[in-house]
């Protein structure tokens, strides 16, 4: 198998590689993974997508800082403040998050999650995680920094390309 350019019938691969397009397509399959991984998640947990991701938001927030703040954790989210103060007032009542004044400014409240959270996500993903440690450790060291350069290049071109999609204006 050569790793010359692939001749296609799709502009969108023309040009590419076996080896770019293989690599894409591995990106594409563990992107697809874990968008199912996490539906799987959220089932076995009884949430949403949006309240697993504010839990996990909060989660990293607090290991980072102690806390996040409800305003924080609408715009990590994408969503008002209003569908936030739903969605925390729901995890709230599941045993989830807890609210907290701030430690700072008495006139906002911070955000945390519970230790019932932190047992729930680990019991649900310890063992994921611990297998996920297991295949990056067999990645050899000198890999490592061109797959991180290789992967957040990536992340970033696809955020940057939110507004791209769709090709040139005005055609």
């Amino acid at each position: 198998m050569t790793d010359g350019p692939v001749q296609s019938s799709s502009r969108m691969t023309a040009g590419y590689t076996v080896a770019e397009r293989e690599l894409l397509r591995a990106v594409r399959d563990l992107v697809r993974a874990d968008r199912d991984m996490r539906r799987r998640l959220g089932a076995s947990m009884h949430m949403n997508l949006t309240d697993l991701q504010a839990l996990r938001h909060v989660i990293d927030a607090q290991d980072a800082e102690g806390f996040t703040t409800p305003r924080r954790l609408a715009d990590a989210l994408g969503i008002s403040t209003a569908s936030t103060t739903t969605l925390i007032d729901r995890l709230v009542t599941s045993g989830h998050l807890q609210r907290s004044p701030h430690p700072r400014d008495r006139r906002s409240v911070v955000v945390t999650a519970t230790q019932h959270a932190r047992e729930e996500v680990q019991e649900h993903l310890g063992d994921m995680h611990e297998r996920m440690r297991r295949l990056a450790a067999q990645v050899p060291a000198e890999a490592r920094p061109h797959l991180v350069t290789f992967l957040r290049a990536l992340t970033d071109e696809m955020e940057r390309g939110l507004l791209d999609i769709g090709g040139p204006q005005g055609t």
